[in-house]
């Protein structure tokens, strides 16, 4: 009877080690996206002063592709999936208006944007 408790206290401590620490599966950290509640945190005035200050590489020219690129190596800005401009046009977009800003890559962009978005996509998702 004592064997099998301390098996069960064993197997209890081993399951306890393997689980995550610090933070749950709903605040876990993503280098792609900025949440609504990291945009408050930061005190950032529009969408542009949030991405310099909590993902500055979002804003980072990804260079030339091929010799005949004619798209831009800048991000293109998405506001809602829409269209809206390049990284200067986040300077228009107030923070306290937006929920999330997510970074999707030059082959990500393409999948879900369509062709023309070689320099990747930062999408703005206002709130509701």
């Amino acid at each position: 009877m004592p064997i099998r408790k301390l098996t069960v206290v064993a197997v209890t401590m081993a399951l306890m080690a393997c689980t995550k620490t610090g933070m749950n599966a709903q605040t876990e950290y993503n280098s792609s996206v900025i949440t609504e509640a990291e945009i408050v945190s930061s005190g950032a005035q529009t969408a542009y002063d949030a991405v310099k200050k909590l993902r500055s590489n979002f804003l980072a020219s990804r260079g030339k592709t091929t010799l005949n690129n004619t798209s831009t190596e800048e991000p293109s800005v998405y506001l809602d999936d829409q269209l809206f401009g390049l990284v200067n046009a986040l300077k228009q977009i107030p923070a306290t208006q937006v929920a999330e800003i997510r970074l999707y890559r030059a082959w990500e962009a393409t999948t879900k944007y369509g062709t023309g978005n070689m320099g990747g996509v930062i999408a703005i998702f206002s709130r509701h």
